[in-house]
Order: structure tokens, then sequence, then C-alpha cells
């Protein structure tokens, strides 16, 4: 009988969470409700004061002062011109690969990506510049796109990301060798995306303009001059990361005056655009915090119910090897990526497949990257895929054709997911180089 209460409790919490969030409440909200329905189904204690106590310990943690200032740094690089510096500083040097212009979309989503916390920001300060330039010039508006929406998923793969942040709290790792973890294979991903454009690009050669006139290597270097601080600030902070000079948060502070630096250099730092940046950091940030608040107390009331635990015996019993486990919740996130945000299936997700890939022996580190892996494709996923409607709206096409430009591209993700699972040393050989045993 209590293994029957305890699938019923099941049925009961998770009829309770589709109806919620199938009715648009927030799902913040949503989440504190399903906690005060788990914890008055199964304990007598006050739902107010244990509310209390877990919302104060999740948003109290030193480790979230990094999530803000990565925002903010992110939101005032989007109001720069470094997105048109990037196609001027970058396209002379990709001229000679097949596919050419289109190269710029992954290198120059690949270096925002590393002064930005956001897929959205990258994929939209990239998209700016370069969807109408490629268009102009005549390149195929689908490996366009593609490329572009794939790219700017980088935003949350290669450090500083925002969803690393909240996973790093939520599974209590360290920040620090979770964004260590997520460099190279956010390498492995630009490299994926730059094959598959040379290989389109050969089989499909009348697709692609011809090159521009040759330039001087001089020129060349002039061009991408402005590129310089950018690079800078990125080698420090991953110099900072690696080297165990400075926390995630310490990172994230230098990163947001490197920013402002940035933006005072190019000439656009405003009033408006700072206060703008400002109040757009604001509620991101707010919004975050309080997915996070509820995702705790529904962690707290999961607890007393039995469920995790009770789910990591269910693991243990059937004998999962950790690629099988990892072949099950890739189909599960897949799954929730159609339907919900990258962070809220993070967080939804949580209390329940955490213990069950400790049980399995698998490091949380690396799932880390697993998951975040996960998120990319649900940024280029229909029907709630956010890159394909900042595509949409920027290219004026519909959501569907963005989302077949994209498909390849999710492919490769998918991927990138196998490869690390079959070498994690991939994910783990910085965090253990920076934090070695």
């Amino acid at each position: 009988m209590a293994n029957l209460g305890m699938i019923e409790l099941s049925f009961i919490l998770l009829g309770v969470m589709i109806v919620l969030l199938g009715s648009g409440i927030w799902i913040a909200v949503s989440l504190g409700l399903v906690g005060f329905v788990a914890m008055a189904l199964t304990t007598s204690l006050p739902l107010g004061s244990v509310l209390a106590t877990t919302t104060w310990s999740a948003s109290s943690s030193w480790t979230l002062a990094a999530l803000p200032l990565f925002i903010w740094m992110g939101e005032i690089l989007f109001r720069t011109k470094l997105s048109e510096e990037m196609f001027r500083g970058l396209s002379p040097w990709v001229q000679w690969l097949p596919g050419r212009l289109t190269h710029v979309n992954v290198i120059g989503c690949g270096i925002f990506a590393a002064v930005s916390g956001s897929s959205a920001a990258t994929c939209a300060t990239i998209g700016k510049i370069a969807l109408p330039e490629l268009d102009k010039r005549g390149y195929d508006k689908g490996l366009s796109l593609g490329s572009l929406a794939g790219s700017g998923t980088l935003g949350l793969l290669i450090p500083p990301s925002i969803p690393m942040v909240v996973y790093a709290v939520t599974a209590n790792v360290s920040v620090l060798q979770v964004f260590l973890g997520g460099f190279l294979p956010g390498v492995l991903v630009m490299v994926l995306y730059s094959g598959y454009i040379i290989i389109w690009s050969l089989l499909n050669p009348k697709k692609i303009p011809p090159r521009d006139p040759p330039m001087p290597f001089r020129q060349k270097l002039s061009e991408s001059a402005r590129l310089a601080p950018c690079l800078l600030l990125i080698l420090a902070v991953f110099l900072s990361l690696v080297l165990g000079f400075a926390t995630a948060t310490e990172c994230a502070a230098w990163g947001v005056s490197g920013a402002l630096l940035l933006a005072w250099w190019s000439r656009t730092l405003t009033r408006k655009n700072f206060l703008e940046s400002i109040m757009s950091a604001t509620r991101l940030t707010c919004m975050i915090m309080l997915i996070l608040a509820g995702a705790a107390y529904t962690t707290a009331a999961m607890a007393y119910t039995g469920i995790p635990a009770a789910l990591a015996t269910w693991v243990q019993g059937q004998q999962l090897t950790p690629g099988m486990l990892a072949l099950y919740l890739s189909i599960m996130y897949i799954i929730l990526g159609c339907l919900i945000d990258g962070i809220s299936m993070i967080v939804l997700t949580a209390v329940i497949v955490l213990p069950m890939v400790k049980q399995a022996g698998l490091d949380l580190v690396w799932f880390g990257v697993y998951l975040i892996i996960h998120v990319e494709m649900a940024q280029i996923t229909p029907p709630v895929g956010f890159n394909l409607f900042v595509l949409q709206n920027m290219s004026g096409r519909d959501t569907l054709t963005v989302a077949r430009a994209a498909f390849p591209f999710f492919v490769l993700l998918l991927a990138a997911v196998f490869i690390i699972t079959e070498y994690p040393q991939i994910v783990m050989f910085l965090p253990k180089l920076a934090f070695p045993d």
C-alpha cells in the first residue's frame, strides 16, 4: 500500500502541475502551488514556515550574485556596435573556407557568447548585421538562418551562461567548474557547425557567392583591430577562471566593468542605453529569481513525499548503465524543450532527475553541460524556441521556415550530446585541470 500511495501521490502532483502550467499561471507560482499540495498531503509541518525558510536559503546564496551581473553584461554589449565590428573583423579571414561568410555567424556568436550569458542576445546581436549582409550578397537564406539559429545557442554553452548559474545553484555544484566544463564542448559545437557548413557548401557550390576580392594582410589586421578589446576581455575572464584568480561572481563583476568600457570605447554608452540595460537586466533577474524560489520550495516539499528517493532506488534496481540513463533523459528533455523554456526545464526536473543522476554515478558537473546542450536544443525547437522567434522577427520569415532551416543544427547538437557521453573527458578536462583531486 505504501508503494501504491507513492504512485497515487506522484500522479496527483503531476496532474496538478499539468493543470497549472496549462492554465497559463506563471511557472514560479505553479511550482509553489505544487509544493503546497505536496506538503499538505504528506506532512503537518507549517507550510508558511517551510516556504519562508526555503525561499530565503535559495535566494541568499552568494553564488547568485553572479546572475544579475552576467545578465547586465550581456544587455550592455547588446546595445553596442560589437556585431558590426565582428562582421567587419572576421569576414576577411573566412573567405577561403567553403561557405565563406556564413562562418562569421558561428565564430561571431562564439565570441559574443564568451562575454554574454544569453542565447537570444547572442542571436540578435550577431544577426542584426550578419543577416542583412548575407542576404545582400546572395547567400542561401536557409543556411544563413539555420547557422545563425544554431550558433546563437552558443550563448548558453560558452561561459558566462545564465542557465549554467541556475543549474549550479539548483544542483549545489561549483559554478566555476560548470563554466569550465562548458568551454571545450562549446568549441566542439562550433567545429560541428562549421564542418556542416563546409560540407553543405561543397555539395551546393552554386548557392555560395564568389569570394570577395583578396585583401592585403595588413588591411585584414586593420579591419580586425576593433575586436581586440573584446578578445582581451574574453581572455582575461577565461584565464581568471582557469587559473583560479577569481570566483565566478568576481569574474562577473569584472565582466560588467569590461562591458561598460567596451560600450564607452565604441561610443554607444549613452544615458538611455545605460538605463535600458539596467531595467532589462532587472526584469530578467527578478523572473529567474522567482522561478528559483518556487523551485526551492517544491524541492523541499518533494523531500517530504519521498518520491525522489524512491525514483533513485528504482533506477538502482533497473541497473541502467549511465549511457542508457542519458539516452532516456535526452528523450525526456527533447520533449520538454517543445513545451517550456530552458530555465524552467532545469528547475522543474532537478528535484526528480538529480537523485537519479547521482545514483547512476554520473558527475554532476558533466551532467550540467549535458543538460545545457539540451537547453540549447530547446532554443531552436518549435513551438517555443526563442531563437526561432528572434530570427522570425529579424528576417520576416514564418516560424516553420526558420525551424526547418535550424533542424540540421539541432541534429548537430544531438551529435554533440553523443560525443560528450562517449567521451566525458571533453567536459571534465578543464575542471580537473583547475581543481585537481
